[in-house]
């Protein structure tokens, strides 16, 4: 090989190793650490939960997630088989009505809350050819629906709670889950502690042992009159096909906001009929009672007296493995680590629109303190500070149920007609008997129980509804628009940029971008110029 030659050989090599060095230290070394993770549970939630795994998924994060119900999920991380659940109820609780126990898994584990939300009363129905979408339902009268107490629309109890509405004679169709859910386990609870009268008589007449309490498997007849379907989308689905009519449902307050579909405004402690927005929820877990492990106690919850609260206000929980077995190392751990850290911190601030209310700043500090628990996670903590979570007051309060509006008083329930506004996803007004309505509340806050969450988030678009009303479902992992139905999801909003740590992959691919245009200059230009400069050294060296 000629002199000459082997310079240009040796600058080559020179040029190569200089890259890979560049290259090496631009790509943080944690990034080589994310691995999938999957798991499984809560369709309550299941909504937040796909907004965030879209929005790491552009970080580097590959997060699969299967919501096929609390109990399922609760199931499967006592198996081992994901690496992670979520369910609105803890382990322990002996479904007494349903005869079964669910006893704690052996593996390690912890709780985190991840969001709160309403359990919401979406229904289809029509007066006159047109949809009437301000129903107000008290909570007996709720609870004799779901227990056949009372079978159809005009029946007196429901025209009391509604003076401005010329009800049909039309039949009820309760639509409850088939599977173990966490959303029937909330609902139960509330029947049992508020109405259990009502509860243990409808869980006698359908073979279930009393009194009854709490049950993931709402029990149901076989005659037809009670429709059972699997998951938030089956049960939401139904409702809102157009053979639905007449029905209603119990279901997380997002799939009516997606649906386009109304919710029933609930009385509350009160004497308010309020609909499950961010602010009511907000309120009402102003009441809720937090245990040591970080579960929540709710019976306060349900009897709040500040009249914007909604009744039916909880809180949905990840249940997080602490300990390395089961086929869950490091590596799962510290993805695991930073997917939690960015749905307790930057993901807060997408939910209202999605129609959920976003964790306070107490449970977020002790979310990220549980996160700590998690084998393998980065000992770095966030500084919630820049969380920009709208809960986060300056003075440590709820900042959104501080300034959440007062409903309006065509909302009370003495008041001789009731309010024209819509709810949920369809927020057409209803013209109502006396001509008495509102566009909103009263108070500090503005609009917030008057306006779509979808239609007032800046950068929002609003979510289609589920498979059986002919939505479309997003990519689980993309968030891209794909066309088959899918068995979890829909569109979701997209409404917040994504922040991960910079260190930890935030912007790989366009430092990447960046080393691509610089090896390219460099393997045209430096071999030449490297190869001249070895030349001029070696002629010099000659002389």
């Amino acid at each position: 090989m000629s002199t000459r030659a082997g310079r240009r050989v040796t600058a080559a090599a020179l040029v190569t190793a200089v890259l890979a060095a560049v290259i090496g230290f631009a790509t943080p070394a944690s990034a080589a650490k994310y691995v999938p993770i999957n798991g499984a549970g809560s369709t309550w939630s299941e909504i937040a939960i796909r907004e965030w795994k879209s929005n790491v998924y552009k970080n580097g994060l590959k997060v699969t997630y299967n919501g096929l119900g609390s109990s399922d999920g609760r199931n499967q991380f006592r198996n081992g088989t994901v690496d992670f659940a979520v369910s609105e109820i803890p382990y322990g609780l002996r479904d007494a009505g349903a005869g079964t126990s669910d006893p704690p898994p052996a593996r390690g584990f912890a709780y985190m809350p991840i969001v709160a939300g309403g359990t919401a009363f979406m229904y289809h129905l029509k007066i006159g050819g047109k949809r009437v979408t301000n129903l107000r339902l008290s909570g007996d009268v709720l609870t004799k629906i779901f227990t056949r107490k009372i079978t159809t629309w005009d029946d007196p109890q429901i025209k009391a709670d509604n003076p401005g509405l010329a009800l049909p004679a039309r039949k009820i169709v309760p639509v409850v889950r088939s599977d173990g859910s966490g959303t029937t386990a909330q609902f139960s609870l509330w029947m049992s502690t508020q109405y259990p009268n009502l509860w243990n008589d409808w869980c006698r007449r359908n073979n279930r042992a009393t009194p009854c309490g709490v049950t993931s498997y709402y029990p149901y007849p076989t005659d037809g009159s009670v429709v059972a379907q699997a998951g938030s989308l089956g049960v939401a689905g139904y409702v809102a096909q157009a053979l639905g009519e007449g029905s209603i449902t119990y279901v997380e307050y997002a799939y009516a906001n997606g649906s386009g579909f109304p919710v029933a405004k609930v009385l509350n402690a009160a004497g308010y009929y309020v609909e499950p927005t961010k602010t009511s929820v907000a309120v009402g877990l102003l009441g809720a009672g937090i245990d040591k492990d970080l579960t929540q106690k709710l019976e306060g919850v349900y009897n709040n007296t500040d009249r914007r609260t909604y009744p039916l206000s909880s809180y949905s929980y990840m249940i997080l493995p602490t300990k390395l077995e089961n086929g869950f190392n490091e590596n799962k751990g510290y993805t695991l680590g930073e997917f939690a850290k960015y749905f307790l911190c930057e993901g807060q601030q997408s939910v209202g629109g999605l129609g959920y209310s976003p964790l306070p700043k107490n449970l977020v500090e002790a979310g990220m303190t549980q996160v700590l628990q998690i084998p393998g996670v980065s000992p770095d903590k966030k500084d919630i500070a820049n969380c920009h979570n709208p809960t986060f007051g300056p003075d440590g309060s709820n900042a959104l149920a501080k300034t959440a509006p007062y409903p309006p008083e065509c909302d009370h329930k003495d008041a001789p007609t009731q309010c024209s506004t819509g709810t949920g996803g369809a927020r057409q007004e209803t013209p109502t008997k006396g001509g008495q309505g509102s566009t909103g509340g009263s108070g500090t806050g503005g609009t917030g129980q008057s306006a779509s969450p979808a239609a007032t988030t800046p950068g929002a678009v609003a979510t289609t509804g589920p498979p059986a009303a002919g939505g479309e479902q997003a990519d689980p992992d993309t968030g891209a628009v794909a066309g088959d139905g899918g068995a979890g999801g829909g569109q979701y909003v997209d409404g917040v940029p994504v922040a991960l740590r910079a260190e930890d992959g935030s912007g790989l691919a366009r430092v990447l971008m960046i080393l691509s245009g610089l090896l390219l200059v460099l393997v045209v230009v430096g071999p030449p110029l490297l190869s001249r400069s070895l030349g001029r050294r070696d002629e010099g060296g000659s002389r």
